[in-house]
């Protein structure tokens, strides 16, 4: 099987983080990827799990010969992916009015920190600042901590990549129906923001307090956080619903506890938070494991990179797959009739 996107032919012009991640996920489930690379680039092997299922080609994008080359392949293309900062593409003759006209039905997406337009527009930036600005970041830490930021998960991939990937495919279909081609300005800026709906409504409907590490969901409860085990490692914890934080309270031995009965007295999670931190802290992961895999509590060991690939649901599932040595994550989502094929970090030579 080819995967459901067989047929979507997409043009990517190299660069890092998630740009390459939006062309994985399209190539991941069938479209045909063709990543332009610097020169010299394309002949060396590719170990970047984001770079996968390419087809790679290499040109000099200074020589104007390249630059009509270029634009004779995205005639033929659905789309292409760039993430250069605003202005570049137009300085290389390949801006949209350029590729657009060449071909009216061509889905030019547009991956940047801060979108095409606006003050900060031009600037460099990161995953990091990115979130920072769009509220997101303000949420995440313990309270009275500074902010932590989830690594670069939620600008770069949530906020950035995955959003483009449903910008390329929803602006193509828009284009099937429509025979017009359009612009996805995808800024990962409006992507963390967009990924924070849920705490802006929270907020909006004041059950949110606008500061960290006090709200059910950002460790202020003590049913919905992380705990330390006797052997260091870390187990998670989320039982929000009374029948699941029942039967938390049944199997870490607390349900004759009184403390615990007030299950949402925001008053008094701080101290119930410090009792079941004490009470975690007596057992070993596998010992708590052993204790409380199998049920509805909703609770699952913090596995390390080197351990979720082995763990049975994982394993039972294919959640991870192997190639060239290299043991990565498999395509996602999850498709009846048109399954994704294995990823090949190999790729071939454009032709």
């Amino acid at each position: 099987m080819a995967g459901v996107l067989e047929g979507l032919t997409v043009i990517e012009f190299a660069g890092i983080g998630p740009g390459p991640f939006a062309c994985m996920m399209l190539a991941d489930h069938g479209a045909r990827l063709i990543r332009i690379e610097r020169p010299g680039a394309a002949d060396r092997p590719n170990r970047d799990i984001l770079n996968r299922n390419r087809e790679r080609v290499s040109f000099d994008m200074k020589d104007p010969a390249a630059i009509a080359e270029i634009r004779e392949m995205v005639k033929a293309a659905d789309a292409i992916v760039e993430g250069f900062r605003p202005g570049v593409m137009e300085r290389l003759g390949l801006g949209p009015d350029v590729l657009l006209a060449d071909n009216p039905k061509l889905v030019y997406g547009r991956m940047t920190g801060w979108g095409q337009d606006g003050p900060m527009a031009p600037l460099a930036g990161h995953d990091i600042n990115y979130i920072a600005l769009s509220g997101a970041l303000h949420s995440y830490g313990r309270k009275d901590e500074k902010p932590t930021f989830p690594v670069n998960a939620v600008g770069d991939f949530g906020g950035g990549g995955m959003m483009m990937a449903f910008g390329v495919v929803s602006a193509v279909l828009n284009a099937r129906t429509t025979g017009k081609g359009q612009v996805v300005d995808c800024a990962m800026v409006d992507g963390a923001a967009i990924l924070s709906a849920m705490t802006f409504s929270f907020l909006g409907n004041g059950v949110w307090k606008d500061e960290r590490g006090v709200n059910m969901l950002d460790s202020g409860a003590h049913f919905y956080d992380t705990y330390e085990t006797a052997d260091g490692r870390w187990i998670s914890i989320g039982s929000i619903e009374p029948q699941f934080y029942a039967l938390l309270m049944e199997r870490s031995g607390l349900k004759d506890d009184p403390d615990f009965a007030p299950q949402m007295d925001q008053s008094k999670w701080p101290a119930l938070k410090d009792k079941i931190a004490a009470l975690f802290l007596t057992r070993t992961r596998d010992e708590w494991c052993a204790i409380m895999d199998g049920t509805d509590i909703c609770f699952a060991p913090v596995l390390s990179l080197t351990e979720a690939p082995a763990h049975p649901h994982n394993v039972a599932r294919g959640t991870f797959v192997e190639d060239g040595g290299m043991v990565m994550p498999g395509p996602a989502p999850r498709f009846s009739g048109t399954p994704a094929p294995k990823p090949s970090l190999a790729g071939k030579t454009a032709g």
